[in-house]
């Protein structure tokens, strides 16, 4: 594996910032009512929406730190997870769609470059 280009930490840490700042927003008010003792005011839909939240933004992270490893799969997860947020940013603004949507042409450009492959060829000691 050839030295990490700079796109790819930038992509990283991107990721893994979004990640860990997505399990605090997300993950407060669930930790707060654990800690509180009014998880009863939480019904199935809310608390199974939010798991699946904090989930997603683990999978930022796992992406993130992976890409700086230089796993191939680590692109195809980073490329999804912001493709998966160009979908659901439908319910939400245009203005979301478009932001979104330049981040995964961007990341996927960064990501899929041919002078990324030989940073991302995994040999077989690592695997």
């Amino acid at each position: 594996m050839g030295k990490r280009p700079i796109s790819i930490t930038l992509v990283s840490l991107l990721f893994i910032l979004s990640g860990t700042l997505g399990l605090v927003y997300h993950g407060w008010p669930l930790v707060h009512s654990i800690f509180n003792g009014s998880m009863a005011t939480w019904d199935r839909r809310k608390l199974i929406e939010t798991v699946v939240i904090l989930l997603i933004r683990v999978l930022a992270i796992v992406g993130g730190v992976f890409l700086l490893k230089g796993r191939n799969w680590a692109r195809w997860i980073c490329v999804g997870w912001m493709a998966f947020h160009v979908v659901i940013s439908f319910w939400h603004d245009m203005s979301s769609v478009i932001t979104h949507a330049v981040l995964l042409v961007l990341i996927a450009i960064l990501l899929f470059r041919p002078s990324m492959n030989e940073y991302f060829r995994a040999t077989p000691a690592e695997n």
